[in-house]
């Protein structure tokens, strides 16, 4: 199979916000098992600004955009360094990809793009994909990297796109109520807005709501859409293996 991964800045990032090194080596490991059973894998990556804002302590106000652009381009370097060491334990190749929301319009950015992630896949590299924060602000960004993730499945015709996040995936309640049960299964046409809980993420822009609407409309073109808990131990093997004994969302694109 084809799958996207997108990895949000909760499940890359611990309760402080230092970018939890353990975790996005299991997560690198996971993805080398996966290559190892012949599937391609596209890595959507966030945390570079929760890595950004680590490496240098600012005496002066900045507003939100000055922050985006500082603390991303110091945090981009340090997150894919440590993604390069961690593949080439591997014996694998990386590339990074930093894109623009306007690049997924049609024509000859959306054309190269596509290009450019093909002929990695072809040569067994792992493109590693994050919006280009240092240019990419207000109404030029992405909603979040939920929303990257779904039109990069769609761009490259992935088979399956994995959101991890810091729950299971979607509950009838809050994930908290002991009387709220996770939803296993999704299939075409279900609403589920009625269970989305509007808060987002800690460190990163988005959240259950963004992350729904991104299932919803890739399973309307025939990708299925997994939401699983990322800070699992081998999460995206065992969603292979033996998925239903491992707790997820599924957004299934048949009956």
């Amino acid at each position: 199979m084809r799958i996207v991964i997108k990895v949000g800045s909760n499940v890359l990032t611990r309760n402080d916000g230092h970018l939890d090194i353990t975790r996005v080596s299991a997560i690198v490991d996971q993805i080398a098992w996966l290559t190892q059973q012949e599937h391609e894998v596209i890595l959507v990556s966030s945390g570079a600004v929760a890595c950004g804002r680590r490496e240098l302590q600012v005496n002066h106000d900045l507003d939100t955009v000055e922050q985006r652009q500082l603390f991303s381009a110091l945090g981009q370097v340090k997150l894919i360094g440590l993604y390069y060491d961690l593949f080439r334990e591997h014996g694998m190749h990386m590339g990074q990809i930093l894109t623009m929301k306007e690049n997924f319009e049609p024509g000859e950015p959306y054309d190269n793009q596509r290009a450019c992630m093909s002929v990695m896949l072809e040569n067994g590299v792992v493109p590693i994909v994050n919006e280009n924060d240092t240019v990419s602000v207000t109404e030029l960004m992405f909603t979040d990297n939920d929303e990257l993730s779904g039109l990069i499945a769609q761009m490259m015709q992935a088979d399956m796109l994995i959101l991890l996040s810091n729950i299971d995936g979607i509950y009838t309640g809050h994930p908290d109520d002991p009387d709220a049960t996770l939803i296993r299964c999704v299939e075409k046409g279900t609403d589920l807005q009625h269970y989305i809980q509007a808060s987002k993420s800690t460190h990163g822009r988005g959240g259950m709501t963004s992350k729904y609407a991104t299932a919803a409309a890739l399973q309307q073109k025939g990708i299925k859409v997994v939401i699983a808990n990322g800070k699992r131990e081998d999460i995206l093997i065992d969603l292979l293996t033996h998925p239903t004994d491992t707790p997820h969302t599924l957004f299934q694109t048949t009956k």
